[in-house]
């Protein structure tokens, strides 16, 4: 059955699957939806014989309906390829009453590279079969991790250009550097003098900009994005939770169709929205577990009813997560209004021009699946000091701040269901953080004597992607204001 995506802000044409892919945001601003989810039509106790690539077709054959059987094959064959360091593509680990779902194992160490792997072949298969003649440029917002993954992604793809916002200070040394020494021709990182809220709300503005539209259009360009607000993103992340169940089915660490809860460090919403989606389309999850770090907008959500935007913005060693906007937030809201777009833009202008909005009673009814909680810095470094002493296994900070609450939910409710925690980056991404944790007398070491003291002590050979920005030389040194964005953009397109 086909299925159209919606505006999550109007009640404009529902748009095919490779259109939403090409637009990355609706022309009102709001974000694209499946006019419904699909049921996963693969008996669950299969799941346990495929893998990563078989598991990725029959998930996203459902929600992109457009596309021919080979020519998502294709992409999934172009995406899921050697470039990742383990045939599993996403490991599950048992540690210490968790399984930790691996999602670092990619070109830039971090769980963005699951989608962004895919995208650009997803984003050029769909410029081919709606005619597209412009180049596309891939305007990004990064508060770490999507940045890198997208460059990779998306250098010299031919008719693609990438543009990438950073917070020049918001964050890691190590993943500044994987993005100011990306090669290719075609990319562009600029940071900001600003947070990545900033960031985000730039790109926003620019992607609004019809005037801009117009002028690119003459000029043979054309918008798209690379931030889980594109549906081309989200699609591919509810991939891994249904492998994820099966490689559990294939351990036999569960049966077929027990439950399990899943635990998502949270910053724009998209990891744990595509395992609410998982869920939707049948895959047994009961608890989706939203961890945040002292950014505790979502939890103070969760258990308020009311989305407070209007703080302190705190910067932790957890910089991924520091975000106090979470973008796809926007698109559970719409979906626990009944589908209805006007409620949802009625939350979103509110949420634009006082920073603050409170959903119904009977929309906070339907958040009975989500349970939130936050970890502050201190709780954070005791947990990767505790995994690691108890077990030798080094986690990196976000996945520490999902560890430390699941432990609360555990301790506050009872519930020993078999949970899978989200394990998205790897340690050597935050090494001054993740040594600092472990033992305070690291610290006057320099960035990359301490990646070599995580390889000896974790036992874990230095990835790839780390050895490569050792020495590679700096080819972005572009800073801008964060209302000179446009400008920057337009500057590197030579408009």
């Amino acid at each position: 059955m086909e299925i159209r995506y919606n505006s999550t802000r109007s009640k404009s044409a529902p748009v095919k699957a490779s259109e939403a892919i090409l637009r990355g945001l609706s022309e009102d601003g709001g974000l694209f939806v499946p006019d419904h989810i699909p049921a996963l039509d693969v008996p669950v106790d299969k799941l346990a014989e495929m893998d990563y690539r078989q598991t990725a077709y029959e998930v996203m054959k459902l929600f992109l309906t457009d596309f021919t059987g080979e020519e998502l094959k294709d992409c999934i064959a172009k995406a899921y390829d050697d470039k990742f360091d383990t045939e599993e593509i996403a490991p599950v680990v048992e540690k210490d009453g968790a399984y930790y779902l691996e999602l670092f194992h990619g070109a830039t160490i971090a769980f963005k590279d699951m989608a962004l792997s895919i995208l650009p072949h997803l984003l050029t298969t769909s410029a081919k079969k709606n005619h597209v003649k412009n180049e596309i440029v891939i305007l990004t917002a990064t508060s770490g991790d999507t940045g890198k993954a997208a460059l990779s992604g998306f250098a010299d793809v031919e008719g693609t250009r990438i543009v990438v916002f950073y917070p020049k200070n918001g964050v890691s040394p190590i993943q500044e550097k994987q993005m100011i020494t990306q090669k290719g021709k075609n990319t562009r990182v600029i940071g900001i003098h600003g947070n990545f809220d900033d960031a985000q709300t730039g790109v926003k503005k620019i992607f609004g900009d019809r005037k801009l539209a117009e002028e690119m259009d003459a000029k043979g360009f054309q918008f798209s994005s690379a931030n889980s607000i594109n549906i081309g993103r989200l699609v591919p992340q509810i991939v891994y939770y249904v492998y994820a169940y099966g490689q559990l089915l294939k351990a036999g660490k569960i049966k077929a169709g027990e439950k399990i809860n899943v635990t998502v460090p949270t910053g724009n919403f998209g990891n744990i929205l595509a395992a609410y989606y998982a869920k939707q389309m049948g895959l047994p999850i009961d608890k989706l577990i939203c961890a945040s770090n002292e950014n505790k907008v979502l939890y103070d959500f969760f258990r308020t009813g009311t989305y407070d935007r209007n703080r302190e913005f705190v910067l932790t060693s957890s910089p991924s997560m520091d975000i106090l906007i979470s973008s796809n937030l926007e698109r559970l809201i719409y979906h626990i209004a009944g589908n209805d777009a006007d409620k949802n833009r009625e939350l979103m202008s509110a949420l634009t021009q006082g920073g603050t909005y409170t959903i119904t009673e009977a929309m906070k009814a339907e958040l009975a699946d989500f349970y939130g909680n936050y970890a502050d810095e201190k709780e954070t470094a005791e947990t990767i000091r505790s995994l690691y002493e108890k077990t030798g296994y080094v986690i990196d900070t976000h996945t520490a701040v999902a560890s430390c609450v699941y432990e609360k939910y555990r301790k506050e409710t009872g519930d020993e269901r078999p949970t899978v925690l989200a394990s998205t980056a790897s340690p050597f991404k935050f090494t001054r953080s993740v040594m600092k944790a472990i033992d305070g007398g690291y610290e006057q070491m320099e960035d990359f004597e301490l990646v070599d003291k995580l390889s000896e002590i974790s036992g874990v050979k230095t990835p790839k992607a780390i050895e490569e920005i050792r020495t590679a030389p700096v080819l972005h040194n572009y800073v801008c204001e964060k209302d000179e964005m446009k400008q920057a953009v337009t500057g590197f397109l030579r408009l």
